[in-house]
């Protein structure tokens, strides 16, 4: 009897779900945007960015705009007792470069996998710091830029396999290593072997980052905290020139890529691919999309002072290339112009207008080959 009450009851609510309309006649909310999201952007001044701010020394205000992102960015992960305690988990040798997996300690929470190839030869070598993409797709990390070793899952192989197409066929950071270059890539929070216990969702992603903002945590800056971490570590080792570090990175990998060059001084050249735009093109409803970002690059409060060309100018006067894609449908090409003509008026008001290197290239949301490639002759004329 209780059996039947319950089916009933089930029943009944679910008639009444069918019943209610797509939604009410009157709502605050559309393609996952407030209706009063004009309003939102016409109200941001962005008073904390170089022009802007009545602070007229760049070094000055350069210490002064990392302050306010750092501030922006919560509690930062506490740092390892011990130092980095990093572990060789495994070794190959490749064609012309050895292999290996790592455990970092990156925080006393924590320790982080990820993958270092190391060329032949006496070093030490420049390096690059090589940040994987998001793609609502969280099951690899570190693998969808370097080659996985033979000590992964044949899953994790061949899901490697699969994505690697997205960068035509080619393992970005295996094509450096190649050409000379230490090369270093570490799964970013809830990618690859730092996921969910019960598998990998996007939609979960969005959740785990809401209860982590519980505890005074920001998910997205853990994800830069980690990256300037890991960079430390990869400026301590004996094979890599400190001097001579750059990063790079496609999709969410570009923006960790503008991020960590604002943030480190051990970057010296970064080179992002794909991800740059202004606020007032990224966050509207003049376009038919309905992903905007999210909480991978949120940092909340930030754009009351700041907008992403200003935060990415804080790396100003390194050398720096953006590569955005005409056909790119989640970066406007309005967005990224705007933003590139932010960025070179403040690299040419440090005189360093040839540092900056913006390119808008006829590409959708990719890194093909042909990028590849640019980025390499960007880091062999500046590491």
């Amino acid at each position: 009897m209780q059996t039947t009450r319950h089916y009933l009851t089930l029943l009944l609510m679910l008639c009444c779900v069918s019943a209610y309309p797509q939604g009410r006649e009157k709502y605050e909310y559309t393609r996952n945007l407030p209706v009063y999201a004009d309003s939102l952007i016409a109200d941001l001044t962005y008073p904390l960015a170089w022009g802007n701010s009545d602070i007229r020394d760049f070094d000055v205000w350069k210490q002064a705009a990392r302050e306010k992102v750092f501030d922006c960015m919560f509690t930062p992960p506490p740092a390892p007792v011990n130092g980095f305690e990093a572990k060789v988990l495994y070794e190959e040798q490749r064609d012309g470069y050895k292999a290996r997996k790592l455990e970092i300690r990156l925080s006393r929470y924590y320790t982080v996998p990820a993958y270092l190839l190391i060329p032949d030869g006496k070093g030490p070598f420049p390096a690059v710091n090589v940040l994987h993409d998001h793609g609502a797709h969280l099951f690899i990390g570190k693998e969808k830029v370097i080659r996985p070793l033979a000590c992964e899952d044949s899953v994790v192989i061949n899901d490697a396999e699969a994505w690697v197409q997205n960068y035509e066929g080619q393992f970005f950071g295996d094509y450096l290593a190649q050409h000379g270059f230490v090369v270093f890539s570490s799964d970013a929070p809830m990618w690859g072997e730092r996921g969910q216990k019960e598998g990998p969702r996007r939609d979960k992603y969005d959740m785990i980052a809401g209860n982590m903002m519980m505890y005074g945590i920001d998910l997205s800056a853990y994800m830069t905290y980690d990256d300037i971490r890991a960079t430390d570590y990869l400026a301590s080792l004996p094979e890599v020139d400190p001097k001579r570090i750059g990063c790079t990175g496609w999709s969410m990998g570009a923006y960790r890529t503008w991020m960590l060059s604002a943030l480190s001084d051990h970057i010296k050249a970064g080179a992002a691919v794909c991800w740059m735009v202004t606020t007032d093109e990224q966050l509207t409803l003049h376009y038919s999309r309905t992903e905007n970002g999210g909480f991978a690059n949120c940092l909340p409060g930030l754009r009351r002072w700041l907008d992403y060309p200003h935060i990415a100018s804080i790396a100003c006067p390194k050398p720096m290339l953006f590569i955005n894609g005409s056909q790119d449908k989640l970066f406007p090409v309005a967005g990224a112009q705007k933003a590139f003509a932010i960025m070179h008026d403040v690299w040419e008001s440090q005189g360093a207008v040839n540092n900056l290197e913006t390119e808008l290239w006829d590409i959708p949301h990719s890194c093909p080959l042909k990028a590849q490639e640019r980025v390499l002759r960007f880091f062999l004329k500046f590491l």
